[in-house]
């Protein structure tokens, strides 16, 4: 069954909310290059994830806000859409769930644009929200114009260098991916005025689903084929992204000295190559231990949760995070 129907929620209803982004911008003709690209990324598919965290955040609230919480979940998809624009470019990926990734067709500086028009849309429909009692909302905006953008620099910053420390690895995926998800459950909720606590406990879940959702995705350039994957696999060590299973091959005296030959101007070969080794090594068994201790955080915040109906509905979030691609 898909997420959304297992968690009871529109995702069509969903989906109009985020094209509205672009339709109601009288700034954007329909027809432009802006506007097309991006109703092009937004329908080219997705999961929705971080929509869906904001709408469960929301049952975890005293009242109904209306629309609120859907235009919040647009923003969500927003913020990260564009954060994949980026990405591709930093990564110099030429392929995106399978198809041509946007500065592909357009031109890296018109991507570029792209994203960043996407970041402010989102803190011109957030703006609206104002005063102490909507706080909140400046999570979201904060989100897409400070710690994502500091994650894709992190990951640029780092590529090639085999002397990350773990702590730095964990600040970066944090960055690049807990941190948006954990920000969608903690707003959903304050939008129809849960407690503190509460909020503050679903962004714990968040955070944790999240750290272990990039550690899973770091795990899949290991075991999933391209087909699978929609770009080629290996992709991250080919553009020298050191991921946990990385890390924790660097400490195998025996593999080191390999993995560390790898550079830019490796050969497919030899990215193979030590693919394979890591493959056989024990890094990716004691990565997956990692994402797992992440996910028995989440479940411990989930029977915190336990007197809310809608608790059933993170334990859904967790079953679908444990389960995925394995």
């Amino acid at each position: 069954m898909k997420l959304h129907k297992a968690l009871n929620i529109d995702i069509d209803e969903i989906n109009r909310e985020i094209v509205n982004l672009v339709a109601r911008d009288k700034d954007v003709p329909k027809k432009s290059q802006l506007g097309q690209s991006v109703l092009e990324l937004i329908n080219s598919g997705g999961k929705r994830l971080r929509p869906l965290m904001v709408i469960v955040g929301s049952r975890f609230g005293r009242k109904d806000t209306g629309r609120r919480s859907l235009q919040l979940a647009a923003a969500a998809e927003f913020i990260h859409v564009a954060s994949l624009i980026h990405d591709d470019i930093i990564d110099d990926s030429e392929l995106r769930r399978g198809k041509p990734a946007l500065h592909t067709k357009t031109g890296t500086l018109s991507a570029v644009h792209i994203g960043n028009y996407m970041s402010a849309r989102v803190i011109e429909l957030l703006s609206k929200y104002t005063g102490d009692k909507n706080k909140y909302v400046h999570d979201l905006s904060s989100v897409a114009t400070a710690q994502l953008c500091l994650g894709e620099y992190q990951q640029m910053e780092h590529a090639f260098d085999y002397e990350i420390t773990m702590e730095q690895y964990l600040e970066k995926s944090l960055n690049k991916t807990a941190l948006l998800m954990a920000t969608c459950l903690r707003v959903g909720a304050l939008s129809t005025e849960s407690s503190e606590e509460v909020a503050n406990l679903l962004y714990t879940f968040g955070e944790a689903l999240g750290m272990s959702f990039q550690i899973q995705d770091d795990l899949l350039d290991f075991t999933q084929s391209e087909a699978v994957l929609g770009k080629p696999a290996g992709s991250d060590l080919r553009h020298g992204q050191v991921t946990l299973p990385v890390l924790y091959a660097l400490q195998d005296p025996k593999l080191s000295p390999v993995i560390r030959a790898i550079g830019p101007d490796s050969s497919d070969a030899e990215v193979a190559h030590v693919l394979t080794l890591i493959k056989r090594s024990d890094a990716l068994a004691r990565a997956e231990q990692v994402s797992q201790n992440y996910l028995d955080k989440a479940g411990a915040i989930v029977q915190q949760l336990s007197s809310y109906p809608a608790h059933a509905d993170l334990d859904t979030l967790l079953q679908y995070f444990a389960d995925r691609d394995r």
